[in-house]
């Protein structure tokens, strides 16, 4: 697996334990729907939360969370809505970020934007 991979994999093991730990309840980790992906899929109360995670080593040229564009955004929607086809949902949803940037293997700042989009 490559760095850049290994990295992600980190953060989203990383993410899923900040997220629980704050009472979230994980639902599924990297759902897919064909190319698709969603990273993770929680519940928080009665909001379903579809979240990006989105992890760096370095912050030298941007944050993580600006790698979130618009055009990400609208990929998630459509993952998401793929989701929401498969399950009877009267949940309200939402979509959150989790950055995390990591300095020598280690979290040097994790930031939750919720309901980011």
């Amino acid at each position: 697996m490559s760095k850049h991979n290994e990295t992600g994999v980190k953060g989203e093991q990383i993410a899923e334990k900040f997220l629980a730990e704050k009472g979230y309840r994980i639902l599924y980790r990297n759902w897919c729907a064909g190319k698709k992906e969603i990273d993770i899929i929680a519940q928080w109360q009665d909001v379903l939360v579809f979240v990006e995670v989105k992890t760096r080593t370095s912050i030298h040229f941007s944050f993580p969370e600006e790698a979130v564009t618009p055009r990400k955004q609208q990929y998630l929607r459509e993952a998401a809505q793929h989701y929401l086809d498969t399950i009877k949902n009267s949940l309200k949803i939402q979509f959150d970020v989790v950055s995390i940037y990591l300095f020598q293997d280690s979290v040097r700042e994790i930031v939750h934007f919720e309901d980011a989009f």
